[in-house]
Order: C-alpha cells, then sequence, then structure tokens
C-alpha cells in the first residue's frame, strides 16, 4: 500500500482523543503540513513529516486489525521506569503491577541517567508504529523527522519536561524540532478545507523522494 492509500483509509476515523479535532484524519494531516509548508518552505522533510505522523492510526482499520482507541491514540509514555504524575489520568496505574514493582517504580526503573530514549520501551500506539513504518521501508527521512514521528505524542516529555534524565545530547537537541511540530500539531485545526488534488501532486513528489513506492504496513 502507498502512503496516499494508507492517508485515504484514515477518511473513515475521527481521532475521539482530541478535543479540538471533529474531521477526518486526512483533513488534519493535510492542515499540520500545510501549515508548516507555509512556515517553513525549505524543508520539505518536515512538511512530510506533518502528513503521516499520524499514519499510524490506520491501526484502527478493520483490514490492520481494528484496535480499539484506547490502544492506538493518546499520551505516550517510557515504561520499565515509574510513572510520572504529568501523564494523563496517572491515577489509573495504581491498578498496574509495574506500579509496585521495585525493579520499575523508581525514576530510572531498568534505565540508567543519559541511555537515550533509543534505548527505551514506549508504550505502544499509532507513534511507535508508524516510526516503525518508515524505519523498516528505509525511508531516507532525516533522524530529526522519525524523532517526531515517534515522540510527538510523549506529552510528558515535551510538554512537563518529564524524562528529561532519560535524554543523551543527540534527544535534547531532536526534542527542538518536536517542540516546534507540535504547535501545528495542535493548532491547524481548522474548518477550512485544503484542496486535496490541488495539493496532491507536491506531497506525491516527497512520498518519491523519502519513501519506496509501495510500503511495508
Amino acid at each position: 500500500m502507498s502512503i496516499w492509500e494508507c492517508c485515504e483509509l484514515l477518511n473513515e476515523f475521527v481521532d475521539e482523543s482530541d478535543p479540538d479535532l471533529d474531521e477526518p484524519q486526512i483533513e488534519h494531516l493535510l492542515q499540520t503540513a500545510e501549515a508548516i509548508r507555509k512556515d517553513y518552505p525549505n524543508e520539505d522533510w518536515l512538511h512530510l513529516t506533518g502528513l503521516i505522523h499520524d499514519l499510524g492510526k490506520v491501526l484502527l482499520h478493520p483490514h490492520f486489525g481494528g484496535e480499539p482507541q484506547w490502544a492506538v491514540v493518546g499520551d505516550t509514555f517510557p515504561l520499565g521506569c515509574a510513572f510520572s504524575e504529568s501523564i494523563v489520568h496517572h491515577e489509573f496505574f495504581k491498578d498496574n503491577p509495574d506500579f509496585h514493582n521495585p525493579k520499575y517504580n523508581t525514576k530510572y526503573g531498568v534505565y540508567s541517567e543519559k541511555c537515550g530514549l533509543d534505548n527505551v520501551l514506549m508504550s505502544w500506539g499509532h507513534d511507535e508504529y508508524m516510526y516503525l513504518v518508515a524505519k523498516m521501508n528505509n525511508t531516507t527521512l532525516p533522524p530529526a523527522a522519525l524523532f517526531i514521528i515517534r515522540f510527538h505524542s510523549f506529552y510528558p516529555l515535551h510538554r512537563e519536561s518529564a524524562y528529561m534524565h532519560l535524554l543523551n545530547d543527540e534527544d535534547k537537541e531532536m526534542l527542538k524540532w518536536v517542540k516546534i511540530f507540535n504547535k501545528y500539531d495542535l493548532y491547524s485545526k481548522s474548518k477550512v478545507r485544503i484542496n486535496v488534488e490541488e495539493v496532491k501532486p507536491y506531497y506525491q513528489s516527497l512520498f518519491d523522494k523519502y519513501f519506496p513506492p509501495k510500503l511495508r504496513w
């Protein structure tokens, strides 16, 4: 399946975890990408990242297992160390066995200071899935794009600065791009519809530049 075909599949879904979004996902993807394109005209990799960052939500589709929304959308967080109180609905972690396990319920848990997020196991969701899809299909997108895709729902980190002790120097540099991206992800939503046929050739050229024609999903 091509990237554009995946975008079209998402027309069937609205993210129930997003209080500001009642349009199909493809509208959000295009609005995000076009807002970035306007402000960063020379960063074509960032335009493409805006378009594909939520494609992991295809896991909601029956052809991809029909996962429930709670298993696909929402905030992500590290596993194997203490749950930050900045995680949404933190109060429910008391029912998670890891919350009471001394191996996992300390600040560092199974990790060490500045171990790097590449060495951290994150909760499953659309971020991690799309990151793996991009990586396994040998995308030529820069590391910052993959970092955005993988961690754009890691709100405890980029909104509340939780888990900073796990980041290495490279992660801290990448985090700057996530924070830039985040304002477009959150604040580009609009009732003004994007002319899909008008912008499609541009994004198709980016698919051709950074991905193979058909991806393994």
